[in-house]
């Protein structure tokens, strides 16, 4: 006999639900998801106010709480006790899915620690959405927000480079034109996909190469979801192109350390062709 007691509507288990929401049609939001929500005592939200409209349309009327990224530790030992009286409970997010650089994730932890069933419920995601329609590798490394400070977003942008998969972003329409050099430096000639108001009327995916990205009137607000290609060059030499960083090493150096040396140290990974280094070198002597 096959028993699967989550999908039984006598029958369900108790405990922490995450359950995605749409991330801008309202109709996105799945048949189990409403269900779930209907069910639930009490689902903790990111904005009462933005939640209100989506609940509100679907006749949803439990009890909310509010459990954003200021409130969320200090929610817990309150959470953990209302799990603990064996009723449902569901995380949901301002848009896509919770944990998913939403809150919830430290939630999560602590009902793992505590043995409380949590239940996930497949549904909306701005990741696998963008993903889908870029056409770049469906392997991807997901990074999530940048951070505020600038060496470490061009330190981490650094060592993505070395991915030879999609790379998916999510940032702020303000944000976008001060990570332009960084992208540049770090990602020429891939590649990028920048999509915005995902599901929504007025939904836009613009597709442009890194090299011109800073050519595009980025005049929209919000925030905005970004894929970078694999570096489709490697497809065919396992080899990464040579970046700005790297032409300027060599230009200083060129007077100072023979080919060989040159060729040492910017090839120290393997990762870029000896060829390319040592034709871009022979272009500066000539030049010189």
């Amino acid at each position: 006999m096959v028993r699967n007691s989550n999908f039984d509507k006598k029958e369900i288990k108790k405990g922490l639900y995450l359950v995605p929401t749409p991330i801008g049609n309202l109709e996105d939001i799945t048949l189990r998801a409403i269900d779930i929500l209907k069910r639930s005592s009490i689902i903790l939200c990111e904005d009462t106010r933005v939640s209100k409209v989506l609940l509100e349309k679907y006749s949803i009327k439990s009890k909310l709480i509010s459990n954003h990224k200021f409130n969320e530790k200090k929610n817990i030992s309150k959470i953990l006790q209302l799990l603990k009286k064996d009723i449902i409970i569901s995380l949901i997010s301002d848009a896509g899915t919770p944990a998913i650089s939403d809150p919830g994730s430290i939630l999560v932890n602590e009902c793992i620690k505590n043995n409380i069933n949590i239940t996930p419920l497949p549904g909306p995601s701005s990741v696998i959405t963008a993903v889908s329609i870029s056409g770049f590798s469906e392997k991807f490394f997901f990074y999530g927000f940048f951070p505020e400070k600038k060496k470490v977003i061009e330190n981490d942008l650094k060592n993505l480079s070395n991915l030879n998969s999609s790379i998916v972003f999510f940032i702020s329409s303000k944000k976008i034109k001060k990570i332009i050099p960084a992208l540049k430096k770090n990602f020429l000639g891939r590649e990028i996909l920048i999509c915005r108001e995902m599901s929504k009327y007025f939904e836009e995916f613009i597709r442009t190469k890194v090299d011109k990205i800073d050519e595009l009137e980025l005049k929209f607000k919000g925030e905005v979801t970004i894929v970078i290609s694999e570096n489709k060059q490697d497809d065919k030499n396992n080899s990464k192109i040579l970046s700005e960083s790297d032409k300027q090493i060599i230009g200083k150096m060129i007077n100072k350390l023979s080919i060989k040396e040159i060729v040492t140290l910017i090839n120290k990974d393997n990762r870029i062709s000896r060829k390319e280094i040592y034709n871009y070198y022979l272009k500066l002597k000539n030049e010189n």
